[in-house]
This record gives structure tokens, C-alpha cells and sequence, in this order.
């Protein structure tokens, strides 16, 4: 069933548009749009990160739908109204999890370019999302016109094999489905140190406190993942960083890398700007990237968002 809701203070509205997966799972999807418009600039199609869900993008989509942007966006498996029960939570799939999370976006691309045809489609990939989204170019890469990288990491290289190793032998313990609080520490515990004295687990996410509070409220933020979570995780950023598969990325495509110059998940700055030139090594001749002084991870939730806000709407504009 699909539900509009109208934007307290403008025309826009926010539509339910949930859609099917290949494997059958419902996947909790929206669309943000002005039906007042009469001009359409492009569609931004929004993958979110770990452990959180779309609808904390809803004040970025409202910004571009006010540039003349239509917005979509779903809650990835294990993640928001996706997943629909509590064993649900943290979870992608009994196998291949990180490719049918990547495929899941392909559907919903598919879906939206048929509604939309001739518009170009920009992706917006944030933290676990970009990953996701780095995936995506790689495979489909010609059926889209843009992405944008936000708060991505490197390879994590030996620490990534450990990781991946812990989260196999958990699997065989424990099952799949059990939540690993060893791994979560492993992957998150010292994200936080370079940020002491600490106010709360998640400073790193962002300086502005209010915006960290809201994420420890949400009952749809800050859980503690499954070890096939992790398994399939690790399983994608290996994969990610293959020199044959970046060579899969047409070379025309336009990329945005945007990161926090302290956000941790990035090496603060260093690991974004080594993806950026492993990119570039590999041919690819529309590869831009921002770094944004002191802020942190979470960039659409930070001090400077209207910056970031307004330098993503002038890099969409000289794209399309």
C-alpha cells in the first residue's frame, strides 16, 4: 500500500514505493518529490549506511527535491522497515549477502528508470551504502550517470582477513544469524578513541551532539550485527578493492568522493584519498573529491551539512 505524506512547510511529499526482490523479500522503499514540478533535473537514488535506515536522509532529499531533484531510497536488507522481524536485524542473507544487497538496488534502479525514462539516475552511497554502491558501478556501471562516495574506507587489507576469518568461525559456532558483539567491537571499538573524552559510543559519527543523540534514540540505529552480517561484509570490501574488478567501472563514469577529514572509517582522509587514486590509476577520468576539515563521519548530519548539502548540488549541476 502506498501512503503520501506532505512536507509540513512545502509541496513535497514522501511515497511509500516498496518493491519485491528477486528472492521475493519486500524490500521498504520511498520516494521524495515535488508534484508541482514541472521540470525534473535528474533522480538521486540514496544507499544508507550500517545499522541505520533511509529515512535519516530525509532533510538531504528534501533539499534536492527543492533543486529539482527526484529522490528514492530503501532500507537495505537487515536494516529499517526491511527487516520486518527481530531475528531480521543485522542480517542480509543465508548466502551471498553482499551481492544481494547490491542486486536489491540494481532491481530498484530498474523500477525507477521505468517510471522515469530519459532522466539520469545519480547514486549516493554513504559508509556501508558506498561500498554497496562501488559494487554497483562495477557491475552496472553503463546504466547509470553519476555516483556519489560519501564517508567511504580503504582496504582493510591483513585486518580485513582476520575480521573475515572471526566472522566464519563464528558462523560455524554460533550461526549466522547471531549477533557478534566480538566483531562489532573488533570493527567499531576504536573509532571513538581519537575523540576522548568521549560523550557517548557514537562520537565519531558526528560533532553535532543533537544529531548523535537522534541516532541513539532511533530504535533502528546502533545495533549490534550478525556474524553472516560481518562474513558478507568483509566478503564485499574484498572484493571492492580487486584491481580487475575497479577495471569493470567505465571510465567516463563521474564520481564524487566526499569524507570527513576526521572520520575514522576513512583513516581520516588518507584511505579515501588512496581509493581515489587506485580509481584513477585504473583509467577513470572524472573522479572529484572533497575532504571537509574537522568533520567527522556521518557528513549529511554534520555541523557543515548546508556546505556539503550545497557543494553536492553544484557537482550534480555540472554533471547533468
Amino acid at each position: 500500500m502506498e501512503t503520501n505524506t506532505p512536507h509540513k512547510q512545502d509541496k513535497m511529499v514522501r511515497k511509500d514505493c516498496p518493491f519485491q526482490a528477486e528472492d521475493g523479500m519486500f524490500i521498504a522503499a520511498y520516494k521524495w518529490f515535488d508534484p508541482s514540478s514541472q521540470h525534473i533535473r535528474g533522480i538521486i537514488q540514496i544507499s544508507h549506511g550500517m545499522a541505520e535506515h533511509i529515512l535519516r536522509y530525509e532533510a538531504f532529499a528534501y533539499f534536492l527535491v527543492k533543486k529539482g531533484f527526484i529522490v528514492y531510497g530503501h532500507d537495505h536488507r537487515g536494516h529499517g522497515r526491511t527487516a520486518a522481524k527481530e531475528d531480521d536485524i543485522g542480517y542480509f542473507a543465508d548466502q551471498d549477502g553482499f551481492e544481494q544487497v547490491v542486486r536489491d538496488m540494481k532491481t530498484f534502479t530498474d523500477k525507477i528508470a521505468l517510471a522515469h525514462p530519459n532522466i539520469p539516475i545519480v547514486l549516493f552511497g554513504h559508509s556501508m551504502g558506498s561500498f554497496i554502491t562501488r559494487r554497483y558501478i562495477q557491475l552496472y556501471g553503463t546504466d547509470i550517470h553519476g555516483a556519489i562516495i560519501s564517508g567511504t574506507g580503504g582496504d582493510p587489507g591483513i585486518l580485513g582477513r582476520l575480521g573475515k576469518s572471526i566472522a566464519r568461525r563464528e558462523c560455524m559456532k554460533r550461526g549466522r544469524r547471531t549477533k557478534s558483539p566480538l566483531l562489532d567491537k573488533l570493527s567499531f571499538g576504536s573509532f571513538n578513541k581519537q575523540f576522548k573524552p568521549n560523550r557517548t559510543p557514537f562520537d565519531w559519527l558526528s560533532r553535532d551532539e543533537k544529531q548523535v543523540d537522534l541516532y541513539i534514540k532511533d530504535e533502528y540505529c546502533g545495533n549490534i550485527f550478525t556474524a553472516g552480517f560481518f562474513a558478507d561484509l568483509f566478503d564485499g570490501l574484498h572484493l571492492i578493492h580487486l584491481p580487475q574488478e575497479i577495471a569493470k567501472i567505465p571510465k567516463d563514469l563521474p564520481l564524487l568522493f566526499i569524507a570527513g577529514d576526521r572520520d575514522p572509517v576513512g583513516k581520516n582522509g588518507k584511505a579515501v584519498l588512496k581509493v581515489v587514486e587506485q580509481y584513477k590509476q585504473a583509467g577513470m577520468q572524472q573522479v572529484s573529491v572533497i575532504l571537509y576539515e574537522q568533520a567527522r563521519h556521518e557528513l549529511l548530519q554534520e555541523k557543515n551539512r548546508e556546505e556539503v548539502f550545497k557543494d553536492i548540488e553544484a557537482w550534480l549541476s555540472s554533471m547533468i
